[in-house]
């Protein structure tokens, strides 16, 4: 196996199994600590940084809210892994030297143009989005699809491939007639 693909990244088969070996240590971690499984995940930990976040303008307000007295705001090991996510994708550009700055992917200039403008309402709302389809179905992708598959569970694999359909469908809908890129 190799670490590292032609023209550089990672091998896709090394990331997936450091990811396997993540997901399969977060849940016997956080058993053996909790007492309950956690899978992993990272919608919730964004709800909850907005919930500090808010906190600290409106405390009353946050303290009021059902779903911050079920579940306070606060750093933990979920959100230490959002945390630890940019950090090891920063480390991993860094030491494959394929990290550079950009302000728009060569695929999203050819389709759209360059207006930085133009990208930031895009990846605003596409956050949006994302973020109320993960609380509506009470978890991400990550979260329903390696932690489904990790068990073995029948709605992770239809979730996972569900996720996988939906993002060929809109990426053709999208980039229709675009250059590929990589």
């Amino acid at each position: 196996m190799k670490w590292k693909q032609e023209g550089g990244g990672w091998s896709p088969y090394l990331a997936g199994a450091l990811v396997g070996l993540l997901a399969v240590g977060s849940a016997w971690a956080t058993t053996g600590i909790t007492g309950q499984t956690s899978f992993l995940g990272a919608s919730t930990t964004f709800v909850r940084a907005a919930g500090y976040v808010h906190r600290a303008i409106l405390p009353d307000r946050v303290a009021a809210n059902p779903y911050y007295q079920q579940t306070p705001p606060q750093i933990d090991w979920q959100y230490m892994i959002v945390i630890g996510i940019l950090i090891g994708a920063l480390l991993a550009s860094l030491t494959d030297r394929s990290f550079e700055t950009e302000s728009s992917p060569p695929i999203w200039r050819d389709r759209f143009g360059s207006s930085i403008g133009v990208r930031a309402v895009g990846a605003v709302l596409g956050g949006m989005i994302a973020m109320i389809g993960a609380r509506l179905a009470d978890g991400c992708p990550s979260g329903h699809g390696l932690s489904g598959l990790m068990q073995l569970s029948v709605s992770g694999f239809v979730a996972l491939a569900f996720f996988f359909g939906t993002g060929v469908v809109v990426a053709q809908l999208v980039f229709k007639g675009g250059k590929r890129h990589g």
